[in-house]
């Protein structure tokens, strides 16, 4: 199919515009910490903020693209995006700041994100075709973050934060010609849409799913883990004595790794249960946090603790969207996981928020690695119990 190869390519680099760009966000925390004077706190609560925002802006985005189509939802993110990057520059107090970066930004950002990029081609594809997809799309979302970080933390060097922000926004609207070629709502390929009772009725139904409500929890802690890496990463790295590049380095590895980790992820969803994939997923995200804790500080623990989380960074993402696929179908795919999106962005207003509080309170991150290693071994184990029915695979022809 073309057509839908197209678009997934199209989906794929608009995903990498929009997470690049909201992925790098954390190597302005502290060049605007020091240019302003507002405080980490300020400053993570502002980041909270947004990682919340992000999430709760793809439901509603996600119902408004199941309605009337996706174009115009995803046009509109990127100039809501371009926008809060070029006036984050102007904004001069704590409440600005937390309009621009976690308002606008993220608000742009979600709505040219998962929910509605998945759900809009997961429409031109069969069930058999919806991983890889997924997968495709997730890896340039890693992409994104592999070429943006470096990038924006070469220009924060060389022209300073405020210019690094107008790069970004121009790049947002550099994206607006990808989103003309989304714009088409499609026929449903799903077997579950006929007969559906609409949009009240699913969502709903799916919040009274036990397995729905699982997969939330599990997504939540998802959410903490990675607004808190993504963050506070740069100032972990600061507190070790090594320079900025070590940090921006680390982020764009952990966005070269996902891509190899989506593009498997999207390939082993149609050959193992997705339940399963999340929970060594989420497993080894409490492994690697503990064997970093016992690690020497080096720029090659940072490293190679990138690329061991990059695996799983964003990887989540396909077998979570393909959990709900199976449970409810495409028809309302962009609404129900942007639901699941929000409780990941729950997660995440908490991880980022006190990573500042605990940096503040105690002058380290200490206590929220360890946080973060029993919430993904909690995550780990709240997917077992998810109604997810054996993956079917075709049988071979026959000669």
């Amino acid at each position: 199919m073309p057509s839908a190869l197209a678009a997934t390519l199209c989906a794929a680099l608009l995903l990498m515009v929009t997470m690049g760009v909201r992925q790098s966000t954390g190597l302005f925390l502290s060049p605007i910490n020091s240019s302003t004077g507002l405080g980490i706190v300020s400053l993570s609560f502002a980041l909270a903020v947004g990682q919340f925002m992000w999430g709760a802006i793809q439901p509603v985005a996600g119902a408004v693209a199941d309605r009337y189509g996706p174009g115009r939802v995803l046009a509109a993110g990127l100039v809501v995006l371009a926008l809060g990057c070029a006036l984050t520059p102007l904004a001069g107090s704590s409440f600005a700041m937390t309009v621009t970066l976690g308002v606008l930004m993220s608000a742009g950002s979600g709505a040219g994100s998962f929910s509605v990029l998945i759900g809009a081609v997961s429409r031109k594809l069969d069930s058999a075709q919806r991983g890889q997809a997924a997968g495709l799309i997730n890896a340039g979302g890693s992409l994104g973050q592999f070429v943006f970080a470096p990038v924006a933390q070469a220009l924060i060097s060389a022209v300073g934060w405020a210019g690094a922000m107008l790069a970004l926004a121009a790049s947002s609207l550099a994206a607006l010609p990808l989103a003309r070629s989304l714009r088409a709502r499609e026929p449903v390929h799903d077997t579950h849409a006929s007969g559906d009772g609409g949009l009240g009725r699913a969502v709903s139904g799916a919040l009274r799913d036990r397995s729905y409500l699982l997969l939330h929890a599990g997504f939540f802690t998802c959410g903490f883990h990675i607004a808190f890496l993504v963050t506070h990463l740069p100032g972990e790295v600061g507190l070790c004595g090594l320079p900025p590049a070590v940090a921006s380095w680390s982020l764009g590895l952990i966005g070269l790794s996902n891509i190899a980790g989506s593009l498997l992820t999207g390939w082993a969803v149609g050959r193992w249960r997705s339940k399963m994939i999340l929970f060594w997923m989420y497993a080894s995200r409490a492994v690697l946090v503990l064997i970093y804790l016992a690690s020497p500080r080096t720029e090659w623990t940072f490293y190679l603790f990138a690329v061991g989380l990059g695996l799983t960074w964003l990887a989540t993402v396909p077998p979570t969207a393909g959990v709900v696929g199976k449970l409810f179908g495409t028809r309302y795919l962009a609404t129900l996981f942007g639901l699941t999106l929000l409780s990941h962005q729950i997660g995440g207003f908490f991880g980022a928020w006190l990573g500042g509080i605990a940096l503040a309170r105690s002058g380290s991150y200490d206590w929220m690695w360890w946080a973060d290693a029993a919430l993904a071994a909690a995550a780990a184990l709240v997917n077992l119990p998810i109604r997810e029915a054996p993956v079917v695979r075709p049988l071979p022809a026959a000669t």
